[in-house]
């Protein structure tokens, strides 16, 4: 069963237009998603510096959010779930 629940994981992913701009043009498994997510996050130093868990979003980061300014990191991979196929 563990396999199974894996490979879910793995398996290409459409990705939409607004997470696109984040982290570039799909398919890619969702592992890859959340990986190119927490290398833009760095490279734009969006973490919050005294709760590491909280992102502080940017203009691209608020749409992937639904608009919310601060997301933790729990609830940011179910948001992203909303822009994949």
């Amino acid at each position: 069963m563990a396999g199974k629940a894996n490979s879910a994981f793995m398996k290409p992913m459409q990705v939409d237009e607004v997470l696109a701009a984040v982290v570039g043009e799909g398919p890619m498994p969702r592992s890859e998603v959340v990986k190119k997510l927490w290398e833009y996050i760095k490279k734009h130093n969006l973490q919050d510096p005294s709760n590491k868990r909280n992102i502080n979003a940017d203009a691209k980061l608020k749409e992937v959010f639904g608009g919310k300014a601060t997301v933790n990191m729990f609830e940011m991979t179910k948001l992203v779930s909303n822009h994949l196929s």
